[in-house]
This record gives C-alpha cells, sequence and structure tokens, in this order.
C-alpha cells in the first residue's frame, strides 16, 4: 500500500501522513491539481469526493462534498494559503455546512502537501496543523487516520492509469478489512454504456449470468432511491444447482458514476450487504469498483467461498463480447 505512516504529535498538534509512488512528482502534482482525477482518491472507499469549484490559487477556493453510502454527506472547502508547482501546496481546511458556511464546532485545519523526488519514486507527506489538542483528538475521533490512509491507498490507480492498473488482470477481490471487501473489474466499453449495462434489462439478461449454463428469470432493477430491485436465476437444463435471487434497496444513484444498494438473498430476512459501485471511466475503458460491506466477518467469509468472484468474472468476460456487439 502506498501509505507508510500516520502519525499524530499531541505537543505539536499535528497529524502527518507519508506515502511513496511509483510515479514522478510532476505526475503526483497533476493528481492534486485536476479535479476530476483528485475526487478518485480523496474520499475514502464508500465516501468518494466531488470538487463542485477548484480556483487553485492563493486566495482561490476549492469547495467539495463526500457522500456516504446511505446517502450521507460530509462537505469541506480548502482555502489555498500557497502554491509552489510541483513541489508544494498549503490550504487552510474547513468543514462546512449545507448553508455554506463553517460548520459550527468543528475546527478549522492548515494542511501542507508536499512532494519529493526519491530516484524513481515521489514521495507525498501531508500535514496537518491544529490549533488545539481537542480539536486534533476530535478529528481523530472522527476517523481521520483510517480515512486518510484508505483514501491515499487508492491513489495508485489513478497514477497508473486504468488499463495498466486493471487490464488482463480479470476480477480482483481485495479484503480491506474484516467487514470491507473491494473488487475490481476493467471493462473494454465506455463508462455511458456500462452502466446503461448494468441497468438495462435488456441488455442485463445477455451478460449477468454467472458461469454459463444459467438463465435470468427475474430482471427488475432501479434507479429511484428508496425503491426495491430484484434478480433472480435458474439453472438450464443439464446445469447442477439451484434457483435463487438476490432483493434490496436503492441507497444512492449518481448517474453513470455511482449506485448503492442493499443487498440480501430474495424470501429471507438478511444478512444484508451494502453494495457500492463506482464506475471510473479513462481511455475508453471502464473500472467497475465495488466495494460491498458485510455485516461481519464470518458473512464475508461464507459469501466469498461460494465462489462469488469466478461467477462474476464470467459474467464480466460476457459483458465485454455485448458491448462489443
Amino acid at each position: 500500500m502506498p501509505v507508510t505512516d500516520v502519525t499524530t504529535d499531541p505537543e505539536q498538534l499535528t497529524m502527518t501522513l507519508t506515502a511513496e509512488f511509483e510515479a514522478s512528482v510532476d505526475r503526483l502534482w497533476q493528481v492534486f491539481s485536476d479535479p476530476r482525477q483528485l475526487e478518485r482518491f480523496w474520499g475514502p472507499p464508500t465516501w468518494p469526493a466531488t470538487f463542485t469549484s477548484f480556483d487553485a490559487r492563493p486566495g482561490g477556493h476549492a469547495e467539495y462534498h463526500m457522500t456516504g453510502p446511505k446517502g450521507e454527506r460530509s462537505s469541506g472547502r480548502w482555502e489555498f494559503l500557497s502554491i509552489e508547482a510541483p513541489r508544494r501546496f498549503e490550504v487552510i481546511d474547513s468543514f462546512m455546512g449545507d448553508d455554506g458556511a463553517p460548520l459550527e464546532g468543528f475546527p478549522s485545519m492548515r494542511m501542507t502537501f508536499e512532494f519529493e523526488a526519491d530516484g524513481s519514486r515521489a514521495r507525498l507527506r501531508n500535514t496537518t496543523y491544529f490549533d488545539s489538542a481537542e480539536a486534533l483528538e476530535q478529528v481523530v475521533a472522527m476517523g481521520a487516520v483510517e480515512g486518510s490512509t484508505t483514501a491515499m491507498n487508492q491513489l495508485d490507480r489513478v497514477l497508473t492509469g486504468l488499463r495498466e492498473y486493471a487490464q488482463g488482470k480479470g476480477t480482483r477481490v481485495e479484503e480491506l478489512s474484516d467487514t470491507l471487501v473491494r473488487i475490481t473489474r476493467l471493462i473494454d466499453g465506455p463508462r455511458d454504456l456500462v452502466w446503461q449495462a448494468h441497468n438495462d434489462p435488456e441488455l442485463m439478461r445477455q451478460w449477468m449470468l454467472g458461469p454459463d449454463g444459467w438463465t435470468m428469470t427475474a430482471c427488475e432493477p432501479s434507479q429511484t432511491v428508496g425503491d426495491s430491485y430484484r434478480y433472480a436465476w435458474a439453472p438450464l437444463e443439464g446445469t447442477e444447482g439451484e434457483s435463487f435471487g438476490f432483493e434490496g434497496e436503492v441507497l444512492v444513484v449518481d448517474p453513470p458514476r455511482r449506485v448503492v444498494t442493499t443487498e440480501r438473498m430474495a424470501g429471507t430476512d438478511g444478512p444484508s450487504t451494502i453494495n457500492d459501485s463506482v464506475f471510473e471511466e479513462e481511455d475508453g475503458a471502464t473500472l467497475v469498483i465495488l466495494h460491498i460491506e458485510y455485516p461481519d466477518r464470518e458473512t464475508r467469509d461464507m459469501i466469498l467461498a461460494t465462489g462469488m468472484a469466478e461467477g462474476m468474472e464470467a459474467s464480466y468476460a460476457r459483458l465485454e463480447t455485448v458491448l462489443a456487439e
């Protein structure tokens, strides 16, 4: 993982994150200077960021918000204090309310971002300065160490490019914690079409089938928050297995970028997972990033052991054929 250290210093009132990347300083600077690239990693998994303004000059401001898996929203603003491209910039980072004013009861923090070369690698040092020990404790208690670590550990795929990061590597499963799993698959096709293929019943019936020998018997997607969806499959004659299905509710929709749903085995009371799908496009290819939050480690291990990833790979390979046609 790129993040090598996160240190809090109650005496100096600082939190310092250090990370190293297989990239040049210029390339690392680019991703922090482009809001479209920045928002692909600034928020931690399941809390992606959206930058709504970005005026990178001393005295300028950048405004962003992060949206949680249940539609929760956390907003912030940077005030740029200094910029020394491509080595350093400094901002005041503030929590913001829905009215655009600083959020009462939450601290504003001075942050520096420093970039330096180490051979063929680039090192990032991100230092946050607090006004008081109470402010440092408050932000750490909110999960700043874990959040900043998991956010920066997403930066590799942005720096290297999606094709180099994922092409030819199939469906990959990463266990991020006891309850959180990330699944990625690069699809050779533009994001709008990949999104459509995940929401158009006629297309879904052509590819979302898992291993050969199965048919989709129910396909009722939804793109409306609060609505329910339902999918079901049955084996064809000569294929072993029993019919099954999934159902759930839509929590977040941001076409064609993101959709979050609950999911449970059809006809049961649970356990449910939260499935958070993000679609990133680059150079005519789309990376599907699925974060699945399980209720506990036992459920996670049980579901992963069913061969879920293999079934997803068979479906995604079929999807590429459908898109090519």
